[in-house]
C-alpha cells in the first residue's frame, strides 16, 4: 500500500481542514508515493520511538503531536528533532502526524476519551465547523458522586493519586460531562455555559482551576496521558490495510514522585 492511501484513511476522518490555524498536521518526513508496509502508532515523535520503528522495520510512523511544527534552519543532527528527521530519512520512514485535526473529529480524541468513561450521547463542545470542533459533552448512564468519578477516572486511565488534580464544582454529584483531550483550559467556560457538572481535561494552571472552583468541577490530568489513547483510533484506521505497532516507548516524560 503506498503512503497517500494511508493519508487518505486517516484523513477520511481527520481532515487537513479540520485542523486549527496554528498547527501542522500532515506529513512531515517522507514520500507519499512510498510503499508503506508496517506503521508504529505514537503521541510524540522522539528518538526512542524512531529507534523503536528501526527495530521493528516500519516504514511509517503515526503520531499525534507534530515532530515538525516551524521550519527547521537546518538538519545536522545538533538537536533532537533534527536527530529524528535525519535518522527516518537514512532509514526511509515516513513520519505523519493527526493532531488537531484529530482533535476536532467528534469520535476522535476527546470522543475516544468520552467512550473509556462511559459517556454517551456527546456532541461537540466548541464547534468550529458543523459538528467539527474541540472538546466534546455528554452524559453519564447514572449520576456518580465526585470521589467515585474521581476513582473511576483514575482507573480508567491509570492515573496514581498524585496524577490527578481536581476542584469542586456546584453539587455533590456528576453526570454531565465536558471533556477535552490535552491543552483543554480555554474551553472550561464553554464547559460552564452548557451546564457540565464537570470538565476532564488536563495542563490546567492554579489560577484556572481557582476560577473554576465552584462553578464547574474540573478534573486535570497529565497531557499525555489525557491522549495516549489516540493510538488506539490510529490502530483501528489502519490496522485493516498494514501491520501495525503501538510503540512501547512511547510515554509521557512527566513522572510523578511518591
Amino acid at each position: 500500500m503506498i503512503l497517500q492511501d494511508i493519508i487518505n484513511i486517516i484523513e477520511s476522518v481527520a481532515p487537513l481542514s479540520y485542523q486549527e490555524d496554528w498547527d501542522n498536521s500532515g506529513l512531515q518526513v517522507g514520500d507519499r508515493n512510498a510503499e508503506v508496509n508496517a506503521a508504529l502508532l505514537t503521541i510524540d515523535v522522539t528518538e526512542s520511538v524512531v529507534n523503536e520503528a528501526i527495530a521493528l522495520g516500519c516504514d511509517l510512523i503515526v503520531s499525534h503531536h507534530p515532530l515538525l511544527f516551524r521550519g527547521l534552519k537546518q538538519i545536522t543532527g545538533y538537536t533532537p528533532q533534527e536527530r529524528c528527521v535525519l535518522k527516518a530519512i537514512q532509514h526511509n520512514i515516513a513520519i505523519y502526524s493527526a493532531h488537531t485535526s484529530m482533535d476536532s473529529w467528534l469520535h476522535g480524541v476527546s470522543g475516544k476519551m468520552a467512550d473509556k468513561l462511559g459517556v454517551t450521547e456527546y456532541r461537540i463542545l466548541s464547534e468550529s465547523q458543523d459538528n467539527v470542533g474541540l472538546g466534546v459533552i455528554g452524559q453519564l448512564s447514572e449520576p456518580m458522586g465526585m470521589q467515585a468519578f474521581m476513582a473511576h477516572v483514575a482507573k480508567v486511565f491509570g492515573i496514581g493519586g498524585a496524577g490527578l488534580r481536581y476542584v469542586e464544582g456546584k453539587g455533590k454529584q456528576v453526570q454531565k460531562i465536558a471533556i477535552c483531550g490535552g491543552a483543554g483550559a480555554d474551553l472550561v467556560n464553554e464547559a460552564i455555559a452548557q451546564s457540565a457538572d464537570v470538565y476532564v481535561s488536563a495542563d490546567f494552571k492554579y489560577h484556572e482551576m481557582q476560577a473554576a472552583a465552584g462553578q464547574i468541577a474540573v478534573v486535570d490530568m497529565d497531557h499525555w496521558v489525557s491522549e495516549h489513547f489516540t493510538r488506539e483510533i490510529f490502530e483501528q484506521l489502519l490496522s485493516p490495510y498494514i501491520h501495525t505497532h503501538v510503540a512501547k516507548t512511547d510515554k509521557s516524560p512527566v513522572q510523578y514522585w511518591g
